[in-house]
């Protein structure tokens, strides 16, 4: 008996003591990230009035990453909100140092996925700029063109950031191309494509319905996205009861309601999440997952109904929702069977769809990849799409195979849109 205490008495030390080393790393952890951000707030702050042109460039300075063959770059530069306001923008970019074409560098415009809102969060603040580049940058690089990444209005910038809107998400990727044009250095030409990520597949592939009307200068190539957000009313039909409604919530409520000020919360909402979600918003997406499942874990909710039930809401959603694109805008979308997030069958769907209304689709199902790899996992299929695309050579089809999975709602067989 006393061996059995003395035991418990050792582990609850050890526990004690890991229990007291973990928050003396996170208090150090907060206070250095604090003072990182402290440090970045005099790049952030844009002049006022702003430049009225978007893609005026506002500042740069070295983004201190090494990349291989190439030049690395935190900008500021002017994009506008969707009533054409001006709004400043961060973002980054990558230059090759290779010799540029008489033409011009092509441009690849990377628009990243959903980090969180906090400062911390954002791509061109955080201690891991390159988060999402692994197995693709590199080869951008070695191929001569010019990447160039929003991190949207608000995100890092004065706000309101507005989450999953297209008309402000595609301004911020045009506006990030016409800034890489005016940086002398990186020799951009107008040919450009864009490329993302769950949120940032939404915002690139949006690009291909509103690209030339906000930017008819430039000349948009094809769009190209992994894990993107496309068929929103069949995902949020099916992750609005789930810890991704935590974790994507609190982003829709601080945004859709800015640009649908009709939008109603009351009733949609849960008690819990209108007192969170101020809060939850500004957490990066590791801490803002371990939050929404440990919420989830004591049945607490974010949404008290599918915000679809309610006309409102269930017309923004389908508003926000891409229709397949014409033939003759070549998109390339990448897709994980076992995505947690952004679900494998909605994007079925959509491929269904979209080869039916003949748009110029290819589509690479990877097959045990969950969200977060997904980017890096089709980082070099991507690569070769968008190289074709520059060279000109036709855009591929891959219509004539199915899916991976099937293009319908796992439990009842047929789609919730």
């Amino acid at each position: 008996m006393r061996g059995i205490k003395t035991t418990a008495i050792v582990l609850l030390a050890i526990l004690t003591a890991a229990a007291m080393t973990f928050a003396a790393w996170l208090g150090s952890s907060v206070v250095e990230t604090n003072q990182q951000q402290a440090a970045f707030a005099a790049f952030y702050t844009p002049p006022d009035p702003l430049p009225p042109t978007p893609g005026t460039v506002i500042r740069t300075e070295p983004l201190g990453v090494d990349v291989p063959g190439a030049s690395a770059h935190r900008i500021l530069y002017v994009s506008e909100r969707p009533d054409g306001t001006p709004a400043a923008s961060s973002g980054m970019i990558f230059i090759p140092d290779s010799p540029a074409p008489p033409e011009g560098r092509p441009v690849v415009a990377w628009a990243h996925g959903t980090l969180g809102m906090g400062d911390p969060c954002v791509p061109s603040r955080s201690t891991n700029p390159l988060q999402d580049t692994d197995h693709w940058l590199d080869q951008m690089m070695s191929l001569g063109y010019v990447v160039v990444t929003t991190d949207y209005v608000g995100l890092g910038t004065p706000g309101p950031s507005l989450y999953l809107i297209a008309q402000s998400e595609v301004r911020d990727i045009v506006t990030s191309v016409r800034a890489a044009r005016n940086i002398p250095e990186a020799a951009a030409g107008s040919r450009y494509v864009t490329w993302g990520h769950s949120q940032g597949g939404h915002s690139s592939i949006w690009t291909g319905h509103l690209g030339e009307q906000y930017a008819p200068e430039l000349e948009l190539l094809g769009v190209s996205a992994a894990a993107p957000a496309l068929n929103l009313p069949d995902i949020m039909g099916a992750q609005w009861d789930t810890t991704v409604g935590w974790v994507i919530g609190p982003d829709v409520v601080e945004s859709w309601p800015v640009h649908y000020p009709d939008l109603p919360l009351d009733g949609v909402i849960s008690t819990t999440a209108s007192k969170t979600w101020p809060f939850l918003v500004d957490e990066c997406i590791k801490q803002a997952t371990l939050e929404g499942l440990a919420l989830e874990t004591a049945g607490q909710r974010f949404f008290d109904i599918n915000p679809q039930d309610d006309p409102a809401w269930a017309a923004a959603v389908q508003e926000q929702t891409p229709a397949p694109l014409p033939p003759g805008m070549p998109v390339f979308i990448a897709q994980g069977t076992d995505d947690e997030v952004v679900l494998p069958w909605p994007n079925a769907i959509v491929e269904q769809e979209w080869c039916d209304a003949g748009s110029d689709i290819s589509v690479l199902w990877m097959g045990g990849i969950t969200h977060m790899k997904a980017a890096v996992t089709a980082g070099p299929s991507a690569v070769e799409w968008i190289a074709d695309r520059f060279a000109g050579r036709p855009a591929p089809r891959t219509c004539d195979v199915p899916p991976a999975v099937p293009p319908t709602y796992p439990d009842a067989g047929t789609s919730q849109s």
